[in-house]
C-alpha cells in the first residue's frame, strides 16, 4: 500500500488520524450545543438550527478550526468548554506503534494539522505525544487550511521538502485531496478515524482503515 523506499518525510494529520475522532465528534455534535443552549437559554433544537448554518458555512476554512472565532460566535469559552470534556482525548491504537516504526526507520514525522493552536495544546497535554514530532504545524500559524494549495505551498516554503518523496495521511477527503493536487508522491485517506464511529468511505484515494494497516518494517 505504501512504497516505503520513496518517503523520506511523514505528515500526518492529528485529529481521527493518530488521535482518536470521538473527542471531536463528541464535542461539536454534543457538548458545544448543549452549552450554547444553556449559555442562552434556548431549547437544544433551537441551539443546533442557529448553530448549523454557521458549521455548514465555515466548513473547510480557518474559521471553522478557530477557537477564537467559535467563541466570538457562541459567546463562550470553547477552550474551557474543551477542558469539560479532555477526557475523551485518546491516541488511536495503532499510533504510538506507527510513530515508533517510523523513527526506527529514521524518517522524519511532521504533525500537520488544521487544528488551531489551543487545541494542539490540550491535545498534546492529554497525550504527550509532541517530543514525537520533528515539526508540529498548524493551518493557523501558516495563514491557511490544509484544503487550501497556498498552504502546502506556505508548508514547503517554511520547511523545504520534496513532495514527490513525502507521505501524507489524514482523514478528510478534501485535505487528501488538496494534497494529491500540490504533488505529494503518496497520501492515503484513514477510513475509520472515529473509534466509535461509522467507516468513511474513500472511493477516490488510496484508504486504509487505520495507521494500523501501513505499519513499516524496520530500515
Amino acid at each position: 500500500m505504501i512504497d516505503w523506499s520513496r518517503v523520506d518525510t511523514v505528515m500526518l494529520d492529528m485529529d481521527g488520524t493518530l488521535l482518536d475522532l470521538h473527542f471531536d465528534n463528541v464535542f461539536w455534535q454534543y457538548h458545544l450545543p448543549a452549552r450554547y443552549a444553556e449559555h442562552h437559554s434556548l431549547t437544544e433544537a433551537v441551539a443546533r438550527e442557529r448553530l448549523d448554518p454557521v458549521f455548514s458555512g465555515n466548513a473547510g476554512t480557518l474559521s471553522w478550526y478557530c477557537t477564537d472565532f467559535w467563541s466570538d460566535t457562541t459567546g463562550l469559552d470553547v477552550v474551557a468548554l474543551k477542558q469539560e470534556v479532555a477526557h475523551l482525548v485518546a491516541t488511536l491504537p495503532a499510533t504510538l506503534p506507527f510513530l515508533d516504526a517510523v523513527k526506527r526507520r529514521g524518517l522524519p514525522a511532521w504533525l500537520v494539522t488544521n487544528a488551531h493552536p489551543d487545541s494542539v495544546n490540550l491535545k498534546m497535554q492529554r497525550t504527550g505525544l509532541s517530543e514525537r514530532f520533528d515539526h508540529i504545524v498548524t493551518s493557523h500559524a501558516l495563514g491557511h487550511a490544509k484544503e487550501s494549495q497556498a498552504f502546502w505551498a506556505r508548508l514547503q516554503d517554511c520547511y523545504p521538502f520534496d513532495p514527490a518523496r513525502a507521505l501524507f495521511v489524514d482523514d478528510s477527503p478534501s485535505v487528501v485531496a488538496a494534497a494529491a493536487a500540490f504533488g505529494i508522491g503518496q497520501v492515503l485517506a484513514l477510513s475509520e478515524p472515529d473509534s466509535q464511529g461509522s467507516v468513511r468511505e474513500h472511493s477516490h484515494w488510496p484508504t486504509a482503515a487505520t495507521l494500523a494497516d501501513i505499519i513499516p518494517d524496520s530500515a
